[in-house]
């Protein structure tokens, strides 16, 4: 039997609920497919904050998560306790040190799942967004001058490498070839005239190693626009990480909920630990009210097996997932249900434990 050293890091708000319900999910996958995670869970977050000089996760903290085999996130942030530009910091040092330079964000309209777009079935949109994950606009760049006075000036500036780009498109086309052949870069070289710019040179020149592949490039206005009114034509998506970032939670939204978006954050060459968590954030409003949709959570753990090696594991809880929601009886208020979190939680495990993977 394979064992799997696993970081629990629940965080904050409804990290914490979800959290426990990927649990029980892992547990029923273990007992179908035969192997085992050895979960740690990291105590960190706003409320460890309160005891630690209001610091959200400790000095060592990478040190202490370098040997696991993967860390599986609920979410983070509290603002109400500590501003986000604080509280997330253990994620965005995550994704930079640890070097998880492809953030995996999928968006498949799921049986039963209401989409906001008119006419719109399942099978129609189902697309991945891949995120530049290490750089652009999160590398914390610049500076504030004569703060909280009428002349405050603040500069915050991308970081855009040609490897970093090159190393994501790259990334990007070869998963294109093991869906659909399709890749859509996002752009604004109309307005961005340095970083889009050379983010179009360096897709000019990866192109034609893969010429099983249709590519183009769409301002990313017009793609925002674009996956509101044809979402049906994206299959890859490759954005910046902060235009990724946004049209993930756009995607998220177009296919019924942001609670059924799942993400990864990963290490392709694996010589660090990948991070899995649910596109969400934190959502204090609702947090401990037992309200909150674990099945993007839940989805996330499935592509952390994935990730593993543990491919049949990750397709019976996808499986289990798509037919709860399908079913429709046990769903959270998000998708129009009256599920608690918990009973989302039990209802997943159950049918883990009898589903045939798609």
């Amino acid at each position: 039997m394979k064992h799997y050293q696993v970081a629990v890091y629940p965080g904050d708000g409804i990290g914490i609920d979800v959290t426990a319900e990927t649990m029980k999910v892992l547990r029923a996958a273990e007992s179908r497919c035969g192997f085992r995670i050895e979960a740690t869970e990291m105590p960190w977050g706003c409320a460890w904050a309160a005891h630690h000089g209001g610091h959200v996760a400790p000095p060592d903290f990478l040190d202490t998560l370098r040997p696991f085999d993967a860390v599986f996130l609920g979410a983070l942030g509290m603002p109400s306790a500590i501003p986000d530009h604080i509280s997330l910091v253990p994620l965005i040092r995550m994704r930079q040190v640890f070097d998880q330079y492809v953030c995996l964000r999928p968006a498949r309209l799921l049986e039963g799942a209401a989409c906001p777009l008119t006419g719109r079935e399942p099978g129609d949109i189902d697309l991945v967004v891949v995120r530049e994950n290490s750089e652009g606009e999160y590398t914390a760049t610049g500076g504030s001058f004569r703060v909280n006075t009428p002349d405050e000036v603040s500069v915050q500036t991308a970081i855009h490498t040609r490897k970093g780009v090159e190393r994501i498109l790259r990334y990007g086309f070869d998963l294109a070839r093991r869906r659909r052949c399709r890749l859509t870069m996002a752009t604004k070289s109309n307005a961005l005239n340095y970083s889009m710019v050379m983010w179009d040179r360096v897709l000019a020149s990866v192109a034609p190693d893969y010429p099983d592949v249709v590519s183009d490039k769409v301002h990313v206005d017009a793609l925002a626009m674009l996956f509101v009114r044809a979402p049906q034509r994206f299959d890859v998506v490759v954005a910046s990480n902060l235009f990724g970032d946004i049209l993930s939670d756009l995607a998220g939204a177009v296919v019924g909920s942001l609670g059924l978006a799942p993400s990864a954050n990963i290490n392709p060459e694996r010589i660090y630990p990948s991070l899995f968590e649910p596109v969400h954030g934190s959502a204090p409003d609702i947090a401990g009210k037992g309200i909150a949709n674990p099945l993007a959570a839940i989805r996330s753990a499935a592509l952390m097996l994935d990730f593993l090696g543990e491919a049949d594991a990750a397709a019976v809880i996808e499986t289990a997932v798509t037919d709860a929601v399908r079913d429709g009886r046990v769903l959270t208020p998000d998708l129009g249900g009256h599920a608690t979190t918990p009973a989302v939680g039990d209802d997943v495990a159950a049918r883990v434990a009898v589903v045939k993977p798609l």
